[in-house]
């Protein structure tokens, strides 16, 4: 199992409108490319929020292949619609971790 990790802070002044994005969009949109069998956002805690708060949205697949078919068919267009959306307000890394037990 392979989780895709993104962790993102988030200006102050997006914050609602972004939490609601995320979970009435970009995550339903995420899951119905069909290569994800779950996802989470969880909210970091004891983090410095002076520029805002810090999210960790995570993305479950079953493969490696999985993952790198979402990254070469569909991370680009998904990336594209959050900078659209909410443009230099946040910023984002992402991680990929193999689940060992």
């Amino acid at each position: 199992m392979i989780i895709y990790n993104v962790t993102i802070k988030i200006d102050h002044s997006i914050h609602d409108e972004w939490v609601q994005w995320m979970k009435g969009e970009h995550i339903p949109d995420l899951m119905q490319t069909g290569l994800f069998t779950d996802a989470r956002l969880c909210r970091l805690l004891e983090q410095d929020e002076t520029d805002g708060p810090t999210y960790a949205a995570q993305y479950f697949c079953k493969s490696l292949e999985e993952y790198n078919q979402y990254i070469s068919n569909h991370a680009t267009q998904m990336r594209e619609k959050g900078f659209a959306k909410f443009g230099n307000k946040f910023i984002a890394f992402r991680t990929v971790m193999e689940i060992i037990s």
